[in-house]
């Protein structure tokens, strides 16, 4: 039956393929997660009103998470081949793809870890500290936990957006399922490969989304 359906198939190298995607896409979010929380704890405590307030590091990294949050991610591949180079030694492959999924998705996380921060009872920070608490006691037993359910929200819709860029990112030679989609379905008029990838692509993204929602709402306590 799939045979009539997807004659140019090759399910072994669909298979391939996907664990390639999954292999880029579970990386890049695991540093994306760590980078974001950083970025993010930084622009939130150095903000106005904050424990760290201080305005020039505050714009520093505003700026820094701005551009690079902001510029397409096919250009941000090009524009970071020499650091890749640098760091992973090639410009061809799954591990190639990885500095310009992180450099391009842990800024947008940032501002998301931002917002989410913000949205904390600045009472209960004022609480902690009156008590005497240590910068990094506020940090995991209240900023952290406070924006627990809103950092794993953010978590899941940048994940899903990774997906999509390593979609990209196949297309230049980073192998995945955009790369299966592109080079064996578009450009050889395999529209039963560009489907099949295409659907594989929906059920990651599916899936990714089925988890995250149910472990915010788990966390969510309200």
């Amino acid at each position: 039956m799939l045979e009539k359906l997807f004659p140019n198939v090759d399910w072994a190298i669909l298979l391939q393929e996907t664990l390639t995607t999954l292999y880029m896409t579970g990386i890049s979010v695991v540093a994306t997660f760590i980078l974001g929380i950083i970025l993010g704890l930084l622009l939130f405590l150095t903000g106005k009103g904050n424990i760290w307030e201080n305005r020039p590091v505050h714009l520093i990294i505003g700026a820094f998470v701005n551009i690079f949050r902001s510029i397409p991610f096919i250009i941000l591949i090009v524009l970071l081949i020499p650091f890749t180079k640098a760091i992973v030694d090639t410009m061809i492959g799954p591990k190639a793809a990885l500095p310009a999924l992180i450099v391009g998705a842990a800024p947008f996380y940032a501002r998301m870890v931002e917002i989410a921060l913000r949205e904390i009872d600045k009472g209960v920070i004022e609480a902690a500290r009156s008590m005497g608490a240590r910068v990094t006691t506020i940090i995991w037993k209240v900023l952290i936990p406070e924006s627990l359910p809103a950092l794993v929200s953010g978590i899941t819709v940048t994940a899903i957006a990774l997906v999509g860029y390593t979609a990209m990112a196949g297309v230049v030679g980073a192998g995945g399922l955009g790369n299966l989609a592109y080079l064996d379905g578009f450009q050889r008029s395999r529209n039963d490969v560009t489907f099949a990838a295409t659907v594989v692509v929906l059920i990651i993204v599916f899936i990714i989304q089925f988890i995250g929602d149910a472990i915010t709402s788990k966390l969510d306590k309200r």
